[in-house]
């Protein structure tokens, strides 16, 4: 037989040997001693072979019974050292957490937050990728997916964990609009005289909605169109045209004048941004750190 079928019978056998018997075997496996008996009867007749001498008083090893005994112990010992190991993944954060992120919120807070993360949890390991592509969790072997999306959300198996709101703006450059000679205060048809950028996405039809407070869609034909958030704003602070952009992302060129907020009067909807994992099941201290990170990083950004 090339293996055996109930590996449990081989921890059972195990422990009849070592206690010298069936009833003793049975009081410390909480087991009744008939039912006992014939688990280690199946095991042999399994294996083909007998392992046991017994008597009405005693029992003892055959040949072959004291060699498949060696083996079952070690089995025994490397399953209790395989429950250690398990059990210290789940008293302490250790190990390697893989995350996925997109470059820009990267740059902006992620990679700050976990950087905190691994200087307080010196047993753990990220492997973080900075991708703008959609990434499959589950096919992938993330433990983490940090995504920002537009509202609602589209549904998912997977688990959605908010960690803030993504407020977009409407930017260009200072030397776009002199231009095209743009007001200060555009309107949507104004607007419509500018070239523009935009995220790509698979439809290739490009709106931006504002609240007037009323929900207000803006169609438009990108000159550039990508999935990379940093492109986008490298485009937009060049002046090739008008991008819809987190505000995190370009505060700090808003604030030194590189770039102009247009639109001001319109609200962009908002964004979300989320962190998605498979399952709150069984989820090791390593993960649950990071996410507590997150979340905790998120808001004292606020």
């Amino acid at each position: 037989m090339d293996h055996v079928k109930n590996l449990n019978n081989m921890h059972l056998f195990a422990k009849v040997v070592d206690h010298g018997g069936f009833t003793a075997a049975a009081k410390v496996l909480g087991l009744q001693t008939s039912k006992l008996s014939r688990r280690i009867t199946a095991l042999e007749a399994e294996l083909g072979v007998r392992l046991l001498n017994r008597t009405s008083r005693r029992i003892s090893l055959t040949d072959a019974g004291r060699v498949f005994h060696l083996h079952c112990v070690a089995l025994v010992g490397e399953a209790q050292a395989a429950k250690m190991a398990i059990d210290q993944t789940r008293a302490t954060p250790h190990g390697v957490v893989r995350i996925s992120c997109p470059f820009g919120l990267s740059h902006a807070r992620v990679a700050g937050i976990l950087s905190q993360y691994l200087l307080d949890n010196l047993a753990v390991r990220i492997v973080l990728e900075a991708t703008q592509r959609r990434v499959d969790v589950v096919e992938e072997g993330f433990d983490i997916a940090v995504r920002v999306r537009a509202l609602p959300l589209e549904d998912s198996e997977l688990v959605v964990l908010p960690l803030a709101t993504s407020r977009r703006v409407l930017v260009a450059s200072p030397g776009l609009l002199a231009q095209f000679n743009a007001p200060a205060m555009l309107t949507l048809n104004e607007l419509s005289l500018l070239p523009t950028l935009a995220m790509a996405n698979a439809s290739e039809k490009y709106q931006w909605r504002f609240l007037t407070p009323e929900v207000t869609s803006f169609s438009h034909v990108p000159r550039l169109a990508t999935d990379d958030l940093s492109s986008l704003r490298e485009a937009a602070l060049r002046g090739v045209g008008v991008a819809q952009l987190p505000f995190d992302l370009v505060r700090d060129d808003l604030a030194q004048g590189r770039l102009s907020q247009v639109l001001q009067n319109l609200s962009s909807t908002d964004g979300s941004i989320h962190a998605v994992f498979p399952s709150r099941r069984g989820m090791v201290p390593a993960v649950r750190g990071v996410l507590d990170a997150l979340v905790r990083g998120f808001k004292e950004h606020i």
